[in-house]
Formats: C-alpha cells, structure tokens, sequence
C-alpha cells in the first residue's frame, strides 16, 4: 500500500471519529403516541427513534405527571382529545430551552407511575412505555373475590381464558390479510367465554377483556386471584414456510416444570403462595421441594388428559399440526398449580388458514372445539366442591327408587296415577320405551 493510500484512509479516519460526537449528541425523535386502557392501569408508548433519556415527577393540587425528555423533539402533532382515559383527563407538551420536551398528563385521581424502555422488536422500534397505576392497589377486590367463592355451598368449575398478546405486542402478522394474531385470539376468547358461561356448572374469566398488554405472568396471576381451575391460552401459529398449517395443543415441558420449580423455591416472595392448596412458607428446602414436585406432577398429568380432549376435538374441525400433545417451556403454562395448556388455532402465515382464522365462523368453530374437550374433561373428573363433582356423584349413587310389582289388569298410566308420577318419569327411570309391560314385573318408582 503507497503512501497516498495510507494518508487517504487516516483522513476518512479523522472524519468518522469527528462526526461520532454529532451522531451521539443528535436530539432523538418521537414520531408517535399510542395509549391502551388496561382494567388496572393506562400504558402510554412513545415511538422514539433511539434510547432517550426521561424523568417522571409528579405534582398534586391539581394531580399531574411530568415527563422530561432528554435532547428529544416532537415529529407529530399530538391531539389531547386522544388520550383520555380513567386515569388522563388531557395531554400537554412543550418544548423547554435546554432542549428538553415536556409532556405533562393532566390526571384524574393520584396515580403510580412506572416507566421503562423497550428495544426494537419486530414492527417497532426504541419505545418508552409509560405506566400509570392506581394509587391504591386491589387487594380489597380480592378480598371480595374470596368471600363470595367462600360462602357458596358448591362452586363453578372456573376456566381462566388467556388471549395471547395485546395492545402493542401485536403478535404474528397474516402474510395475506395482514391480520393480527392479537385480534383473533382475543374474539376467540370472547366466544369460548360465552360457550363456557353458559355450561350449568361453569364459567369463565378472561386475563384480557380488550386491546392491551397483559405480563405473562401477571396472566398465571389473574388465573389464581379468580381461583381458576384449569387454564387454556389462546395463540395463532407463524412460520417463515408459508405452506406450514395445522392446529396444536401445547402443555408444559419437563424442563420448563424445573426451571419454574428452581425460582419458586429460590424466589423469597413465593415463600407464601399456595402451590396445590399447600403453603411452603416455614418448610424446609427439601420439604417444599417435595411439596412442589408432587404439585407440579400432578398438574402436568391433569394439563396433559385435558390437552389431549382438546387435541382430538381440534382434529375434528381441520388439520392438526402433529398427531399428538407437544411440550415446550411456555411461560403462561408454568402456573404449578393450575393445570394449563396452549391451543395454537392454526398458523396465521398461511394465507389460506389465515382467512379462516379470520372469519367470525370459523373462529366459533374454534371456540366450540376448545369448550368441548375442556367440557368432556371436567364431566369426567370434576374438583371436589363443585357442583359438577355434586351432579356426578349423585349420578353414580344408587336409585333409591320404590319398587313396584305389576299385577294383572295394571297399565303405565294407572301405576303412574297411584304413585303420583308422571307417565314420562316412570319411563325415564325404568328405560321403557313402550305401553307393553308383564304381570310380575318390577318397575322401579321415581321419587317425587
């Protein structure tokens, strides 16, 4: 290499490391501002163009939030009118002579701020999310909560429904229709809610109710603080093949079991949970860990005769993807004692299976599959307490019917009257299917 090369290449050099100072000093930019209403909080994320410097403050009299912006500027016009919410009132902002701009919310009620950054990930990219949470927490709900399951002599079998994704996680995207995955799992939610509610004997709770963004194990939380018996999230499937089709049912890997296993017996704050209905606050290690793997052992295998109804029921409105129950380590399916599975609806990369994933139609044929393996399952091992263990149990006890010997010259309608049953109930009881009965025979009368 000549000497006019050399000094070619120390000169671009030179400029590159100039211009570093400018590249890291640039102002960042936020082009955008989406709000979702979650039960328990509002979540405000700003689309910023790199990692920004923030700082919250609050103020009171009126209830405000402030949030400074390092060196940043705005690239959209903001409407205040877009960002009420039970917790904003109105949106301000203003750029400051230091170059910082200043957001302030207007709030409705004291709140709890949390804020946090978040890296680009598919579709998006840098965002500053921003959390405002009630001021006092939920406990007294809770609280609630327990008292009326309680006071109920039987229960319902209750179902925590998990709608994967939400508000700005989008989930998969439909390669034809651009459909999101966050979209369809919640509708089907909905609809397999409606189909379970409206079981003698069940009903069902949703982890979202709307368009926002639930923490995976805040959704393992909310299943337990409305004392779910069985819990069933609700995906669509993606692959880069688009070819790829097919419905799955997931449940927990051994794996994922032990790694759950390892926090919760390290994890101080679970020290106090009830794993299997057993505290493992004041046992020993080995004691708790013995609890826990007998918890956990019994969950998966409950996790697994379920997965498996459900499995054949999903076989029966189109393709499977597998001819079985498959494990994976999924955060949602960790509960240790809440049985638990994941349906993968089908793959929402496919074009064709996304437009039926996309149809109303086809979206209660899921649903309906889905109730139907979890309504089989619980028919046939129903929870101690419930009204459906109460109903099998009273099925399986022996009649306590009166018997009756035919003589000469009776009919059904003449033994009915005496006995002051219907003619359908003496039928129903003795499974006969005809007016034809013999002198001699005994007929078993249905209690009034």
């Amino acid at each position: 290499m000549n000497i006019h090369c050399v000094k070619k290449i120390v000169f671009l050099l030179c400029l590159f490391w100039l211009a570093l100072p400018a590249i890291a000093m640039a102002d960042a930019s936020i082009h955008g501002v989406r709000m979702w209403n979650a039960p328990d909080h509002t979540r405000l994320v700003f689309d910023v163009s790199k990692q920004v410097q923030h700082r919250l403050f609050s103020l009171q009299d009126p209830h405000r939030l402030v949030i400074d912006f390092e060196k940043s500027n705005l690239k959209t016009r903001l409407k205040a009118d877009q960002f009420k919410s039970r917790h904003i009132s109105t949106l301000r902002y203003a750029p400051q002579p230091d170059g910082k701009l200043r957001v302030v919310l207007d709030l409705k009620q004291a709140i709890r701020p949390r804020s946090f950054m978040l890296r680009p990930s598919g579709q998006y990219g840098h965002r500053l999310v921003i959390d405002l949470y009630d001021q006092k927490g939920s406990a007294a709900v809770v609280r609630k909560v327990k008292k009326n399951e309680n006071s109920r002599s039987a229960r319902d079998v209750v179902i925590a429904i998990d709608a994967g994704h939400g508000g700005e996680d989008p989930g998969a995207l439909g390669s034809a229709l651009k459909t999101k995955e966050k979209v369809i799992t919640l509708a089907i939610a909905r609809k397999l809610k409606k189909l379970i509610d409206a079981e003698p004997g069940m009903r069902a709770v949703l982890t979202r109710t709307g368009d926002y963004y639930v923490g995976l194990r805040k959704r393992m939380k909310i299943a337990r603080r409305g004392h779910a018996d069985f819990f069933v999230s609700i995906h669509a499937d993606a692959f880069r093949n688009k070819k790829a089709k097919g419905a799955s049912v997931f449940v927990l890997s051994n794996r994922g079991a032990s790694s759950e296993a390892a926090r919760w017996l390290a994890a101080k704050e679970n020290a106090a949970d009830l794993v299997g209905g057993v505290s493992l606050e004041g046992k020993d290690n080995v004691l708790a860990s013995v609890l826990l793997d007998l918890a956990q052992t019994g969950t998966l295998a409950a996790s697994m005769r379920a997965a498996r109804t459900v499995h054949k029921e999903m076989g029966r409105i189109g393709t499977l993807h597998g001819n079985k129950v498959q494990n994976a380590g999924f955060m949602v399916l960790k509960s240790p004692d809440i049985p638990s599975m994941l349906v993968e609806t089908g793959f929402i990369s496919n074009p064709s299976e996304e437009r039926k994933l996309a149809s109303a139609s086809y979206q209660r044929k899921v649903a309906k599959a889905v109730f139907k393996g979890i309504r089989e399952y619980f028919h046939s091992e129903p929870p101690l307490g419930t009204r459906l263990a109460m109903k099998k149990q009273q099925k399986n006890q022996p009649s306590s019917a009166a018997r009756y010997v035919i003589r000469r010259g009776d009919t059904l309608s003449t033994i009915a009257s005496r006995h002051k049953v219907s003619i359908t109930a003496l039928r129903s009881e003795n499974r006969i299917t005809s007016d034809r009965i013999r002198v001699g025979q005994v007929l078993r009368i249905p209690s009034t």
